[in-house]
């Protein structure tokens, strides 16, 4: 299925791993984990062969189905389950028949006479590739993943990122791939389509590789993990499963301290008696030969695994404004005749914290968008207060330049800091040296996160709209952002299905879309996060 050999994967100058070599066969359901930007990304898309290795060899046998993390691919006018259906080349059959289903009630003959060829050619096609089943068989996996026929039958450029997201996953899950390469699957699934999608995983016969903060997904699919160590620039493969893992790593720590201790031990006696030596010329040659061994002990035992680096997050002190900043009256959006939402009323005092609930498809994102700037309203308008300065998390991080370099966006969002300051943000970022100047577009989920983050920190915004902002962290990493959560002074506007974030948050109010009702947030809607 896929084997690789003394693989070596690079970002650009930067060593993410060298000398890696494993083998994912049928059954196989491996996790690859790793902190944000060790390289599970940049790993996964050398495995789909999307970009090439720096040496090292990646032999697949089987079609590859690959979730990257931004999966916005596809025809924007291609309806959703036609692109569901592309997965088996099926999308073209089906809509070849509906086409000479129409033409079929023409008034001329000529044209019903073509229709009907075209019909029974296009109805042998898609019987060939498994007929009205598989479109069946599609339909039934998108339904479990929350994707309704009416989401179906719009085109792709009307749906949300969320609504997109999970139209990718249908048509990687529907197609005939031996092997599933999965990155973040989980994000924008509701609570019951986890579920589902942890039971599929379970029980899927082929390959797997998949990346995810969901414990619950890890300890439900896994059956070995792949750890990529950032700091050694390894991948350590453990042939078990997600718990089985864990303690094997705890063993393995202690064990290393004590071989360890036991090294500096014995060299530290090695050392002590070869300098009472050293003094005599006659004993000189020996000391050296024990000062030799002392090295060789040392050089022989694993240093303790030093802790990952995490990037430390503080939004900033908001900038002084009015009582409120933010107001917006009678919104409303539709795309073509699908109304989204409509007489959205909003008012954002001065450090209000509000979240946003919904199904997918509400429009929370797109109301954040018009909130921000990037979109309009159908009806109504969006009113800044006094001193409103806006801070904007996008959930597909739309705000960044993937053309410019990570430097140059922060730049952009903060032109009077210094190179020297701005590096310095970035730096408490993780993002140093070389890294500063990678373009944005390179950078995996984990790493463009941060560099949204960032900009927000020196954004001195007096009202953040966040959408999904824990996505693709590290357990580390979202501890970090729920904190600053906590402890950020201004009003925030929060979109999530992240049940910690909530709690981080402590809303004094929330605002229920489509309907857009709002009301005085209570622990009862706290059941309603996971589902929305």
């Amino acid at each position: 299925m896929i084997t690789v050999t003394d693989l070596e994967v690079r970002a650009g100058a930067r060593l993410l791993m060298e000398h890696v070599s494993f083998r994912v066969g049928p059954g196989d359901r491996v996790g690859l984990v790793g902190r944000n930007g060790a390289g599970k990304t940049t790993l996964t898309k050398v495995l789909a062969g999307q970009s090439l290795p720096a040496s090292g060899k990646v032999t697949c046998s089987g079609e590859i189905g690959y979730l990257p993390q931004d999966s916005r691919s596809g025809d924007p006018e291609v309806l959703a389950l036609h692109r569901v259906l592309s997965a088996r080349g099926l999308d073209d059959a089906v809509r070849r028949l509906r086409e000479s289903e129409h033409e079929m009630g023409s008034d001329d003959p000529v044209v019903r006479d073509k229709a009907m060829k075209k019909y029974e050619r296009a109805d042998a096609a898609l019987h060939a590739g498994g007929g009205y089943a598989a479109e069946s068989e599609a339909r039934r996996i998108a339904a479990s993943l929350n994707i309704e026929d009416r989401i179906l039958d719009q085109p792709l450029r009307t749906l949300s990122g969320g609504q997109r997201r999970r139209v990718e996953l249908a048509r990687i899950l529907f197609s005939d791939a031996e092997v599933l390469m999965l990155d973040e699957p989980t994000n924008h699934l509701d609570a019951d389509s986890v579920v589902w999608l942890r039971e599929y995983l379970r029980t899927y016969k082929g390959g797997l590789i998949v990346i995810s903060h969901d414990v619950g997904l890890l300890e439900a699919c896994v059956n070995r993990v792949l750890h990529l160590d950032a700091n050694r620039a390894e991948v350590d493969v453990y042939a078990m499963g997600w718990k089985a893992y864990l303690e094997q790593r705890e063993i393995d720590e202690r064990r290393r301290k004590r071989e360890r201790a036991n090294a500096e031990r014995k060299a530290s006696s090695l050392m002590d008696q070869a300098n009472k030596m050293r003094a005599k010329a006659t004993k000189a040659q020996a000391a050296q030969s024990m000062m030799k061994r002392a090295e060789r002990l040392m050089e022989g035992v694993e240093g303790e695994r030093r802790a990952d680096r995490v990037a430390r997050i503080a939004f900033p002190k908001p900038a002084p404004c009015g009582k409120t900043p933010l107001t917006a009256s009678g919104l409303s959006k539709s795309y073509g005749s699908l109304e989204v939402f409509t007489d959205v009323d909003l008012a954002i005092d001065r450090g209000s914290r509000v979240v946003i609930l919904g199904l997918n498809g509400a429009g929370k994102t797109t109301l954040l968008r018009i909130l921000g700037g990037v979109d309009r309203a159908d009806t109504g308008q969006v009113q800044p207060g006094h001193g409103l300065k806006l801070g904007y998390y996008a959930q597909e991080h739309e705000t960044l330049d993937t053309s410019r370099s990570v430097l140059e966006n922060l730049h952009t969002a903060a032109p009077q800091l210094t190179d020297t300051e701005a590096r310095s943000v970035l730096g408490s970022f993780l993002f140093s040296g070389d890294d500063a100047m990678k373009p944005a577009g390179v950078l995996s989920g984990g790493e463009k996160t941060r560099l949204a983050l960032a900009i927000l920190v020196v954004s001195s915004a007096n009202v953040l709209l966040l959408d999904e902002p824990t996505n693709n962290l590290d357990p580390a990493s979202r501890e970090e952002v729920l904190a600053a959560i906590r402890a950020y002074e201004g009003a925030i506007i929060l979109v999530t299905h992240d049940e910690g974030a909530v709690h981080a948050l402590e809303p004094d109010r929330v605002l229920i879309l489509p309907d857009g009702v709002e009301d005085l947030w209570t622990a009862d809607y706290a059941d309603l996060v996971a589902l929305a």
